[in-house]
């Protein structure tokens, strides 16, 4: 792969470029995808597992206080491929364009609303439920969570732009929002959680308050945080989780698949589509289905897409960032040339898919409920999820449109 030397905003607006350090050639795609996985699976303890879901330790179940209708939908939705963005149980942007390609998909009429046909085709895994409850790891207590600077330059000194906090890390990890698992698990217990359970005289869910002292190891100006390790919680059911043995070699990326709540079975995809107008990038196989699609940021006025044919060139998993305000127009030249560490909260996330126009890419983002909605410097952005699924779908031999 070739080495490019681009740049990015360092604010919420997404950002084109990396140092060109690539971190992995591993494709790790698989051929066929299911919306659910039971086998062997290297993912984390809070995987998804539909035929044990009601089990917690062997001890509680817990069932849902409410039914939430779409974000069961949105649940079946990502683990088929059409992402709907952050998982929040609301109708939104994203959601809409998910249900758009799946009726593409399976041949129904093309209206991004749950209507009765769409209805009953997602019937089909009617048995999984829109959330889960899940133990957070012990071993997350020994993570060091550190405030953000917005500073360049500070950035610049830190070994990783890692997450800020246990709340930030658990919210990427089932692909929604810190407010959503709030509401999830009010007071600090899962939605539905019987109050006085007990299990051998004591309650196996840690009571949770939110003006109790932050969990795990957390610098002076890093938020405090709402969970804590060992806690039970409600979360989104995401699923395609899958971590299949032997698929990853790099072991960085396979922790990074991890911590996304990503798997290595994913479709092999030959083209993929950016339509500006939608907001969307689609991606087909080798016989023109439509096997994916995600809601994506796409430029803006100043900085428009670049429309025409492209070439993937590379890929870098954990992508360094180098940070060059002389390529952007909303940044002073008089500031400094920066070299940033890789991380999630990184300006381009954790994956840069390198394309033969120059500066350009597809990558991630600290920022995913801003996918569909901020501008971007001309490139492609994605929330950090769907770009490490996306990153797994594709190759140098996938074709790239971009399309008004």
């Amino acid at each position: 792969m070739r080495n490019i030397l681009v740049a990015a905003s360092v604010l919420a607006l997404a950002a084109c470029g990396f140092t060109g350090a690539d971190r992995s050639d591993e494709d790790g795609t698989a051929a066929d995808r299911t919306a659910n996985s039971t086998t062997e699976n290297l993912a984390d303890s809070m995987a998804s597992d539909d035929e044990q879901l009601a089990r917690i330790d062997r001890e509680l179940v817990i069932a849902d206080s409410e039914q939430r209708p779409v974000m069961r939908a949105q649940v079946v939705l990502e683990r088929l491929g059409f992402g709907p963005g952050v998982i929040d149980g609301e109708l939104g942007i994203s959601t809409k364009n998910a249900l758009s390609g799946f009726q593409e998909a399976n041949g129904l009429t093309v209206s991004g609303e749950m209507d009765e046909a769409t209805t009953a085709a997602l019937a089909k895994w009617k048995d999984i439920p829109a959330t889960r409850v899940v133990r957070i790891p012990a071993e997350w207590a020994r993570i060091d969570f550190q405030p953000m600077p917005e500073d360049p330059a500070e950035q610049a000194e830190m070994e990783r732009l890692g997450y800020v906090s246990l709340d930030e890390k658990l919210a990427e990890r089932f692909h929604t929002t810190v407010d959503v698992l709030r509401a999830l698990n009010p007071g600090g217990r899962p939605a539905g959680a019987n109050q006085t359970a007990t299990v051998n005289g004591r309650s196996p869910i840690a009571a949770r308050s939110p003006t109790n002292a932050p969990s795990g190891e957390a610098e002076e100006g890093a938020p405090t945080a709402y969970f804590k390790p060992g806690q039970i919680v409600r979360v989104p059911n995401v699923g395609a989780d899958r971590i299949a043995p032997g698929v990853v070699e790099d072991e960085a990326w396979r922790a990074t698949l991890v911590s996304l709540g990503v798997g290595t079975e994913q479709p092999e995809v030959a083209r993929i589509v950016v339509s500006r107008s939608a907001g969307t990038l689609k991606a087909y196989n080798a016989a023109g289905k439509l096997v994916a699609l995600f809601t994506v940021t796409t430029g803006s006025r100043r900085d428009p897409l670049p429309l025409g044919e492209w070439k993937i060139v590379g890929k870098a998993f954990n992508p360094d960032f180098t940070y060059n305000p002389e390529l952007f127009w909303d940044v002073s030249d008089s500031e400094e040339k920066q070299q940033l560490p890789p991380g999630p909260n990184g300006p381009v996330g954790v994956v840069w898919i390198d394309l033969s126009k120059e500066h350009y890419g597809i990558h991630g983002t600290p920022e995913p409920q801003t996918i569909g909605r901020a501008e971007s410097h001309g490139c492609v952005r994605l929330t950090n999820w769907d770009a490490a699924r996306l990153a797994q779908m594709v190759s140098t031999d996938t074709e790239v449109l971009f399309e008004a």
